[in-house]
This record gives C-alpha cells, structure tokens and sequence, in this order.
C-alpha cells in the first residue's frame, strides 16, 4: 500500500491551470526530488497537499484510506512540512517555537527534549534557544524552521528547497537527518532547482514542466535524460 496516493490532481486559480491531472504514488522510505524551472508547478504541488492551496480536482490520500477530503486534521497530523522561507512568530523563542511543535503533534517531553538538544547542537543554534526570529540571522531562523519541521515522527515530510540559506555544515547534517527519516520509514518528497544537491538523497524523480509530469522514475534515469537533452 502506498504511505501517499495523488490521483488526477489538479489547481485551477483564475481559470489558469498551475497543476494538471497529477498523478503518483510513494511507498514507505522513498524520497522523491520533484524538479523542474520556476513556475514548473514544485512549491504549488507541496503547499496542494498540504492543503494551503486548495486542488480543484483530484484525491490525496495517505496509508490508503485517510482522505485529505475527508479527515482534514488527521490528514495533516501525517505531514510535516518545511517551507522554502522561515515562518516564524515573532513573539515566541526558539525554545518556545519547538515545545509549540511538540505539543501540536503530541510528543512525549523526553523525546521532545532529547531532539532539541541533539538538532540544536548539530545545527550549532543551541546557544540561541532563548532568543526571539528578530535577533536570528536569515540563515540562523531558517535553521530553526528546519528543527521544527523535522521534530515529529510522520509518515510524509515535505521540503521546500531543503537547502536554501543554510551555511555548508548544516547542509550535510540535514542530507543526514534526511537520510535517516528516510531509513526509518519516512516518505519525503522534496523540491529543488539544483538535482545535484539531492541525488545522494532522493531515490526517484518527478520532473514538473507548465504544471504537468514531463517524466518521472528512478533519479539516476533523470540524470541520464539530462545529459542526452543536453547534447
């Protein structure tokens, strides 16, 4: 059974279509890289099954039978999602920002606790815990958001250009934060202008083009198809 089923997909804003009869299936521990120009459909496709944009046609589902159409909450306790821009509330701290992410997905204090100390050292924040987003660095707030996103344990994590405004270091834990996710069970689908950064990570490839699948499959094949459109 697929963990994420997207069937004959599609959002229509203004009579102009941004998705068209998507449609794809993950199993349990894929990660798949969704690529593809600007404007190609990447951050419409995410924030469709998040539900932040609202499809005009078309079934999401996860583990088969939980709906986004009909059990909208339950349906989104089984994402995380990390967006491309930090999304942070000015008046909480950092502490503050991941026990908001504990309680909203019900993680016990201890595992709580446990991944904030870890990922905050990693990600070298953990001297900023007290502070507010307004006194971080663009770099240091998207570290944060990132801490967030990865704290729950769901079946799908959604990321929005993984990499974008974070220093080389942090790069290479999150590639090995997302790997684990990965090993663990996790389905994560990601969106990137850059194959390179994720062909360590993602295992398959879905190449958006004017809000349609131009071609998907396995990641090393998308390589392959690069170097020949190149020639």
């Amino acid at each position: 059974m697929p963990v994420i089923e997207i069937r004959d997909m599609s959002v229509v804003i203004n009579e102009k279509k941004l998705l068209e009869n998507i449609t794809f299936s993950l199993e349990e521990g894929s990660v798949l890289a969704l690529v593809g120009h600007n404007g190609a459909g990447k951050s419409t496709l995410i924030k469709a099954i998040m539900g932040v944009m609202e499809k005009s046609a078309g079934q999401i589902s996860i583990n088969g039978n939980l709906s986004q159409d009909d059990s909208f909450l339950d349906f989104k306790r089984k994402l995380s999602y990390l967006p491309e821009e930090p999304l942070l509330l000015t008046e909480l701290t950092v502490m503050q920002h991941f026990q908001l992410y504990g309680m909203s997905y019900e993680l016990s204090d201890e595992l709580l606790h446990d991944r904030i100390e870890i990922w905050s050292k990693g990600f070298e924040i953990d001297d900023k815990l007290d502070e507010y987003p307004e006194s971080l660095s663009k770099g240091m707030r998207q570290k944060v958001q990132t801490i967030c996103s990865l704290l729950p344990d769901t079946p799908v994590l959604l990321i929005d250009e993984p990499f974008m405004g974070l220093d080389i270091y942090a790069m290479d834990y999150l590639e090995g934060i997302i790997k684990e996710k990965a090993e663990s069970g996790a389905t994560i689908i990601l969106t990137t202008h850059q194959i390179e950064k994720v062909k360590h990570i993602a295992d398959r490839y879905i190449m958006l083009r004017q809000g349609r699948i131009e071609s998907e499959g396995p990641i090393g094949e998308f390589m392959t198809i690069q170097r020949r459109r190149s020639e």
